[in-house]
């Protein structure tokens, strides 16, 4: 259906230019702009419903339109396919937006002094939650204590997540409640750190911060839809049109059908199934699911291998350098992992694991080359969701078993003032290392893994122009032979994100049948100078063709 769709919107247009047969009347032009496609620059573009009509040359194109079509004036802003984020957590940003916001915090006293605030705003005894709190970011990095929680809000439960989700802070009162003491065992895939008598600090560390996560009271129907509203128009304002949701529940899988289909869905969404029993079971029962028009997608499950290089909770083939005897741990049984990926085939869904560490990464090819001999799946386009530490021996395989690097460049300007402390010198040429993956011939795409960083795609290509900070340093770039274009890292947040989607023919690139999603800045983000993309601005956001979001 959707090859015909734009079979017959191509032929419309033949038939327009070769008959005295006028093209159909657009719904929406856009015009005296700078347009960029996969072949040549344009200054205007026709939309008709979800679709691009023409893209071409100012006349040509207004002259499409009609008493009900409406005009934008582009006044010289340069438009360029929507921002199509591959990995992130969108229930999770909205989460995010309604909690303590933890990002930027210095120190654990000011951690403690948001949480304080919260407390006062927020009288009683009900939870406090909070993220973004880093202590790679402190002047002492090391991991705070329950203590400063309790001294901010007495004997309440709180539970403060740090930036990458895979280590939290409880207070005394939320392990209190979820049972923690100094006899509970670690559990496995996770850690419970300890004081020297063996008393929890309150840190909990991948499938520890599980534990209390799950004696909090889940949301209301009403706090779930308000969250994702708030991400939604979140994501509107930098210019994202599209997102890989990593880790949906089959729960939020119907609610977002049922905006779809009252029409009210405005972020393409391509969901990936978390891995739950309450969610694999009925998503694998029900199989793959399409809205006709390409709005919400969900034919892929989230795996989990290991943990995150932050937390030491990556995986390696070798021992951290600054944790000697430690390696990281995998937050899931194996075997789990090699049924999980074979069941999920099985069911028609695409599988994108998580593996950060080379072990874990490594782990995750070999399943991929071992079902590739086994299944012969025609086109499953596996996905290794992050692929941060690669041994360079791995690197090869990617474009050999046809997996897709799901990357995200900002964790590699996060990560580069303390990754050489994780991983030692020699490991570094394999680390981030999105474009000699490109010219091994694999399959990238880009996002921004937020709310674990920053919602904003911008920032993601000056990290793949520059591996520098926005103050410019270091010098040059860290492991700077990494560095790509400015039209390749566009095309990774864009092309490549619908390919790994499975919509690399209607999506992605500003052609006539495509979906009009579209991104309008207030500069080139090809071919400025990088610095420039750190004060850019969206102008315009548009979803299947309607407008979704308008700076003031």
């Amino acid at each position: 259906m959707r090859r015909l769709a734009l079979l017959l919107i191509s032929l419309v247009l033949w038939v327009g230019c070769q008959s005295e047969t006028p093209a159909p009347e657009a719904t929406l032009i856009i015009h005296g702009g700078h347009i960029i496609t996969q072949d040549s620059a344009a200054t205007a573009m026709a939309m008709v419903g979800d679709r691009i009509l023409m893209v071409g040359q100012d006349k040509a194109v207004v002259a499409l339109k009609g008493p009900e079509t409406k005009i934008v004036d582009l006044a010289g802003a340069t438009v360029v396919p929507g921002f199509n984020d591959s990995h992130c957590h969108l229930y999770g940003l909205g989460k995010a937006l309604s909690e303590i916001d933890l990002n930027g915090t210095k120190s654990p006293a000011e951690v403690a002094s948001r949480v304080a605030l919260a407390h006062q705003n927020l009288p009683g005894d009900s939870w406090l939650q909070g993220r973004g709190w880093d202590q790679n970011d402190w002047e002492i990095q090391e991991y705070p204590h329950k203590k400063i929680l309790d001294d901010a809000v007495g004997g309440r439960p709180v539970l403060v997540r740090r930036v990458d989700g895979h280590a939290a802070l409880a207070s005394s009162k939320a392990l209190e409640l979820a049972g923690i003491t100094a006899s509970t065992p670690d559990p496995d895939g996770g850690q419970i750190l300890r004081d020297e008598n063996g008393i929890p600090t309150g840190v909990l560390i991948d499938n520890g911060v599980d534990l209390v996560r799950a004696i909090i009271p889940g949301a209301s129907a009403e706090e779930m839809a308000r969250r994702v509203s708030l991400a939604i128009d979140h994501c509107h304002r930098f210019g994202i049109t599209a997102v890989h949701e990593a880790g949906v529940s089959w729960t939020r899988v119907q609610y977002y059908k049922m905006l779809a289909d009252a029409g009210d869905l405005h972020l393409r969404i391509y969901g990936m199934l978390d891995d739950t029993p309450s969610t694999t079971e009925p998503g694998f029962a029900h199989g793959p699911l399409h809205t006709p028009d390409d709005i919400l997608t969900v034919r892929a499950v989230k795996l989990y291998s290991d943990g995150a290089l932050g937390s030491r909770g990556a995986k390696l083939l070798e021992d951290y350098c600054d944790h000697s005897g430690h390696r990281g741990l995998f937050v899931s049984d194996l075997d789990h992992l090699r049924k999980a990926t074979q069941q999920a085939t099985e069911a028609g869904f695409q599988v994108g694991a998580h593996a950060i560490g080379d072990e874990a990464n490594r782990f995750m090819l070999d399943i991929f080359e071992d079902l590739n001999k086994s299944m012969h799946p025609e086109d499953p386009r596996w996905r290794i969701e992050h692929s941060q530490i690669l041994s360079p021996e791995d690197i090869p395989r990617f474009a050999q078993l046809g997996v897709i690097a799901a990357m995200q460049p900002v964790h590699c300007t996060s990560d580069m003032d303390w990754a050489e402390d994780r991983l030692c010198a020699d490991r570094l040429p394999g680390a981030y290392a999105w474009k000699t993956l490109l010219e091994s011939g694999a399959h990238l795409c880009f996002g921004t893994d937020f709310p674990v960083e920053r919602v904003d795609p911008l920032a993601g290509l000056y990290s793949a122009r520059t591996r520098t900070h926005p103050d410019g340093t270091p010098v040059g770039g860290w492991q700077a032979q990494e560095i790509i274009s400015g039209a390749t890292a566009l095309e990774l947040y864009t092309s490549g994100s619908a390919y790994a989607a499975f919509m690399e023919d209607r999506l992605g690139q500003i052609e006539n049948g495509f979906y009009a999603d579209l991104t309008v800045l207030d500069g080139n983000p090809v071919t400025c100078d990088p610095s420039e993309l750190l004060d850019m601005k969206v102008k315009m956001t548009i979803v299947a063709g309607q407008i979704v979001y308008q700076r003031p």
